[in-house]
């Protein structure tokens, strides 16, 4: 049942009866936090909100913040899903958290000081040995490690649920490697601008000064190099439920996002593999699990981690945020002994408190969760064992018999729960606000001063009214977290500390090869899109110009360029006597052909994802605007739209790539990649098409320079007819035209010959001779030549020079790959 409505912003809102709703009073009155806010939405009116709102949902595409479902075909890089109503907490009630919360942080660090050390709390007695001893999260070879300052926890995150009558309880703790900070941060730049004025009047807390502590903290930690230490933030791939995030922070911190095979052990330090060689890594804030980190030691399993990271710890060489074993006190079972734990290690009494909690591994605790098992929620003592919660209410009688048996046998195996009935906040759905019940989710870090607490969090919404489970898995959404303050707030940004002094560089040796990859393989498959887009568009205008297959001549030729795999073989293909309809719309839809549209968009996103800290938001944008992409069943004339549209995007994506990236290697590899596909592309279209000589070739000759986008510029200088000859110098041999083979090639020569050399290497690399040659074997061509036919009707030098300079570029390809991009453990040390 539900409370009266509540109007807010022409809205009717009614609360959930038995539940404490965050906004409205038991009397059906707002709660003081609120008044001011739900004035302004009453004054924004519901079609102001709604345009506000669209706007926001537009920059959280364009943002591209995801969140990936797993097992899901359709929830890889889902849209993050966020509620334009903020959850509010007063200043008295951060003071209440944030006393709680510190004392909280501070105990969890004691317990795995404890735990990992003397083990007191065992010995003692306050803690049953079988609870940890008999856990996988904890860790033998971390026993005994050295951990600086004795800090495990330099990022703690507590989810808090407020019971019916408003006390909030701790649900649980994470320790290992605390997720959603960054989404918290998102959330906040895009309702910050949503709702500019009821911002700035409600007195909202900053989020840019615990990112900085939380940046001058991890700092401190470095064991090596102080003054500029290197760190970086340690992700499991793209694939992770949270991989934004992971490069969200990197960015907004400043810090290098790796993958495990970008670094390497040697010499009991840690190194990150770059184009210049090997640099040494200072600090890691990982965002990885605590046994995946180190194959040799931990999980022989592990493909994410560095082998022999444990021992560079154990060294005192690398510190690690957090620190290894960390993961040990998230379990659930810790939670009924954290009062005595508390006592017994800091003295004192818990502030806050957790939700009542039972053991199943104690006779009495199991006897009391089968007595009141409808009331309660059953959770693994070591999470990766039970995938979801078990609700007592909702079970069946055989599934109630069923975990009763499990229970009774592996009772040390079964944490219970009392199902707390969670307070409850409005979110907008369609034109309405309903109740939905919510989960706050905040975070700390560790400072000199001591935990520091984030006037903020993230706020988790259930998909449904009826449901309890507040997981992003399971369809929930989110909430901006607005801390209140009592006095004005302080506009601070994070920017670079002046006071710190900071090496000035203007190098980019120290990009990860790992990186250097993805952005050269973005470079290829966004410029092998231009060209099939190009391809593609010609052909379709053609035929949707004529009728008669023997008006448009030229289609044949220009769908020969299609079925071209490399012109070395190419003189046996002719061309194709059909090209319609149907093999149009499997160059464009057909999924299991590599090079068709929907393949080549599905790899520029694939890669893309992977080096999101690499591309500005303008160029990521861009990027995302690629995800429109029709459906099999629509119309070709849609889809020629749709063509045109793409073709601009990645022009935008080009001119954003030459004229705001700066030239750093990231830039020197993208941009390798896409004078490569272009040279190649245009080396088969001209293959496919002048090769062999057309009885109308006018119109193929048109056809060409159109698809090369060097129409104009022939027609501006060539006021007659369309010959072979000045179209290849056009295309082919003129250095001044952006789009022929001769600016590619001088443009690849340039970016090889920046490349990072080995040092005190003499003469040429084998890439400098590959271009070199290309360019000489080019400027040394004849275009006379090149254009003549022999009896057969054949461009027979022609064809020999494209053959070559194929295989050249192939083996340029091959060598930039051998050389800088092979992800191995290397010993040569280069010199920029």
């Amino acid at each position: 049942m539900q409370s009266p409505m509540q109007p807010m912003s022409s809205f009717a809102y009614a609360p959930l009866e038995g539940c404490f709703d965050e906004t409205i009073e038991a009397d059906g009155t707002f709660r003081a936090a609120w008044d001011p806010l739900q004035q302004r939405f009453h004054r924004l009116g519901v079609t102001e909100l709604k345009r506000k709102w669209n706007e926001a949902r537009q920059i959280i595409r364009e943002n591209g913040v995801t969140y990936n479902v797993y097992g899901d075909p359709n929830g890889m890089d889902r849209p993050w899903e966020l509620d334009p109503i903020p959850h509010l907490i007063s200043a008295k009630e951060a003071r209440i958290l944030e006393n709680g919360l510190v004392q909280r942080a501070r105990l969890l660090n004691s317990v795995l000081a404890d735990l990992y050390g003397p083990q007191k709390l065992l010995h003692a007695g306050v803690l049953p040995p079988e609870l940890i001893l008999g856990h996988p999260g904890f860790l033998r070879p971390c026993h005994g490690l050295h951990v600086p300052g004795g800090n495990y926890l330099h990022i703690y995150a507590a989810d808090l649920g407020r019971g019916p009558d408003g006390q909030f309880f701790v649900l649980s703790d994470r320790t290992q490697a605390p997720s959603g900070a960054g989404y918290a941060l998102e959330n906040r730049i895009v309702l910050s601008r949503m709702l500019v004025e009821p911002f700035r009047d409600c007195r909202v807390h900053r989020l840019a000064h615990f990112f900085r502590s939380l940046r001058d903290s991890l700092r401190s930690l470095a064991p090596h190099n102080r003054d500029n230490p290197r760190i970086v933030v340690l992700t499991p791939g793209p694939h992770n439920e949270t991989y934004f995030e992971h490069a969200y922070l990197a960015r907004y911190l400043g810090f290098t996002l790796v993958e495990g095979n970008d670094l390497t052990v040697r010499d009991d330090r840690v190194y990150l593999k770059v184009l210049g060689g090997l640099q040494p890594v200072d600090v890691i804030l990982r965002r990885l699990d605590d046994d995946f980190c180190d194959p040799l030691e931990l999980r022989i399993d592990s493909y994410l981690g560095i082998p022999g990271l444990v021992q560079v710890v154990r060294s005192g060489n690398v510190a690690i945020a957090n620190a290894l074993g960390s993961g040990l006190v998230e379990t659930p079972a810790l939670l009924p002994f954290l009062p005595a734990i508390c006592r017994f290690l800091l003295n004192e009494e818990l502030r806050l408190p957790s939700v009542n909690a039972w053991w199943c591994g104690q006779k009495e605790s199991l006897e009391h969760v089968l007595e009141h098992l409808p009331s309660m929620v059953l959770k693994p003592v070591h999470p990766k064992k039970m995938s979801r919660p078990i609700f007592g209410q909702r079970l069946l009688a055989s599934e109630r018999e069923a975990l009763i048996r499990s229970l009774r046998q592996h009772p040390q195996d079964y944490v219970a729960q009392e199902q707390l009935r969670l307070s409850t906040s409005p979110v907008l759905n369609q034109d309405q606000l309903e109740p939905r019940h919510i989960v706050l989710r905040t975070y700390l870090c560790n400072t000199a001063d001591g935990y520091t607490m984030m006037p903020g969090g993230l706020t988790r919404v259930t998909r449904d009214a009826d449901s309890m489970v507040v997981s992003m898995q399971e369809g929930g959404g989110s909430k901006d977290t607005w801390f209140l303050s009592e006095a004005p707030v302080s506009n601070f940004s994070l920017l670079h500390s002046s006071a710190r002094p900071v090496e000035l560089t203007r190098g980019g040796s120290d990009l990860p090869s790992r990186a250097a990859d993805n952005l050269f393989w973005l470079g290829r498959y966004t410029e092998r899109a231009d060209g099939k887009y190009r391809l593609l568009r010609g052909l379709m205008t053609r035929l949707a110009e004529k009728t008669d297959p023997a008006d448009t001549p030229e289609v044949p030729f220009l769908g020969r360029v299609l079925s071209i795999p490399c012109v070395s073989i190419a003189l046996k293909i002719e061309p194709a006597t059909v090209w319609g309809e149907k093999e149009i719309r499997r160059e464009i839809f057909d999924t299991n052909k590599i090079d068709s549209l929907a393949s080549l968009l599905h790899s520029i996103h694939r890669v893309a994802g992977t080096i999101r800290d690499r591309v500005s938001t303008d160029m990521w944008r861009v990027l995302t605007s690629l995800n429109e992409f029709p459906d099999e069943e629509t119309e070709l004339g849609e889809v020629l739209d749709l063509i045109n549209r793409h073709i601009s995007t990645l022009a935008a994506f080009g001119g954003l790539a030459m004229e705001s990236m700066t030239r750093s290697q990231g830039w020197r590899f993208l941009d390798m990649g896409r004078r490569l596909e272009r040279s190649l592309h245009l080396l088969r279209l001209l293959f496919g098409t002048l090769i062999h000589q057309s009885p109308a070739e006018g119109n193929l000759l048109e056809a060409v320079l159109e698809i090369a986008d060097s129409l104009m510029t022939y027609r501006r200088r060539y006021l007659s007819s369309l010959q072979a000859a000045p179209v290849l110098d056009l295309l082919l041999a003129d250095e001044s035209n952006p789009r022929s083979l001769a600016f590619q090639l001088v443009s690849l020569m340039e970016d090889v010959e920046a490349l990072p050399r080995e040092a005190n290497s003499p003469g040429r690399s084998a890439e400098e001779r590959l271009m070199l040659s290309c360019v000489t074997t080019l400027r040394l061509a004849e275009i006379s030549e090149l254009s003549e036919v022999d009896s057969k009707g054949v461009r027979t030098r022609l064809a020999e020079l494209l053959s070559k300079l194929e295989t050249d570029l192939w083996k340029l390809s091959d060598t930039i790959t051998q050389h800088y991009l092979i992800h191995l453990q290397r010993t040569r040390h280069l010199a920029v």
